[in-house]
C-alpha cells in the first residue's frame, strides 16, 4: 500500500492564498519603518530560522513543546476512557461520577491557572495538568456516548450465548464504540496541543515554543515570533493529518461494508 497515495498530496491550488499572503506580508515591510518593524522582511525572517537552527534553541523548544502535548494527551486521554467507560457500563459510577464530571467541566482551563499556579509552582507539573485536562474532557465524553449509542441487539446476542460482563464490554461495547471514542481522541490531541502552547504562555518557567515566543517578545524580535507562530501552525497541522491517516486506515472497513 503506498503511504504517500496522492489523496494526501494537497492540490495546488490550496498553495494559491498562502503564496498571495506571503508576497503581501514581504510589500508591507517594504513600506516604511513603521511597516517593517510590524512586518518582519523575508530576509529577517530566513536570517532568524537561520539563528535558531544553528543555536539548536528552536528544536530544543519543539521538543519540549510535543513532548509534553503528548505526555498530557497519554495522561488525560487514558484517564478520559477509564472514566467514560466506567460511567458507562455502570450505573453506579455514573450516579456518583457524571455530576462532578459536569461541575469541573464548566470551569474554564484559564480558570483553573491561579490555582495551579499556587498548588505546584509555575513549571512543568502545572503545565502538563493543564494539557492532560484539555484531553481528558472529549475522551470522557465521546467514549461515554460511544459506548451508550451501541445497538442493544448487540448485548441481547451477549446474553444469548452467556457473556460475562468484562466479555460483553471488551467483545461487543468497545469494539462498536471505537469509531466515536477515536473521535474524540482526536479532539483531544487538538485540544492538547492548543493548550502546551496556552499553559507555555501563561506559565512562563522552562523550554517550549510559548516561553520562546514570550521571549521573542520581550526582546521585540518580530521575525522570531512569526517564526514560531509557524512552527506551531504546522506542528498542529501535521498532527491532524497523521491522526486522519490512522483513523482511516483503523477503520477503513466502514467504507467496505
Amino acid at each position: 500500500m503506498n503511504l504517500l497515495s496522492t489523496k494526501w498530496i494537497p492540490d495546488w491550488r490550496g498553495w494559491l492564498l498562502p503564496l498571495l499572503i506571503v508576497l503581501a506580508w514581504d510589500w508591507m515591510s517594504r513600506l516604511d519603518a513603521n511597516h517593517a518593524y510590524a512586518f518582519a522582511s523575508l530576509s529577517q525572517i530566513t536570517a532568524g530560522v537561520s539563528e535558531l537552527w544553528q543555536s539548536g534553541e528552536l528544536m530544543a523548544n519543539v521538543y519540549a513543546s510535543v513532548g509534553r502535548a503528548l505526555t498530557g494527551l497519554l495522561i488525560g486521554a487514558s484517564a478520559g476512557f477509564i472514566i467514560g467507560s466506567l460511567v458507562a457500563v455502570s450505573r453506579i459510577a455514573n450516579i456518583l461520577i457524571t455530576p462532578v464530571y459536569h461541575a469541573i467541566r464548566q470551569v474554564p482551563l484559564l480558570g483553573l491557572v491561579p490555582l495551579f499556579s499556587l498548588w505546584y509552582g509555575n513549571g512543568d507539573t502545572s503545565k502538563l495538568i493543564v494539557v492532560s485536562l484539555s484531553a481528558f474532557y472529549p475522551v470522557v465524553l465521546s467514549t461515554f456516548e460511544g459506548m451508550l449509542q451501541v445497538d442493544g441487539r448487540y448485548r441481547e446476542v451477549g446474553q444469548v450465548y452467556k457473556l460475562s460482563p468484562w466479555q460483553v464490554y471488551s467483545k461487543i461495547i468497545l469494539p462498536a464504540s471505537l469509531p466515536q471514542i477515536f473521535t474524540g481522541f482526536s479532539l483531544a490531541l487538538a485540544f492538547a496541543w492548543l493548550s502546551t502552547i496556552g499553559s507555555e504562555l501563561l506559565f512562563a518557567a522552562g523550554a517550549g515554543l510559548g516561553n520562546l515566543m514570550m521571549n521573542a517578545q520581550e526582546a521585540s524580535r518580530m521575525d522570531i515570533l512569526i517564526i514560531v507562530t509557524f512552527v506551531i501552525g504546522i506542528l498542529g497541522y501535521l498532527m491532524s493529518l497523521l491522526i486522519k491517516v490512522a483513523g482511516d486506515r483503523l477503520f477503513n472497513w466502514r467504507n467496505t461494508r
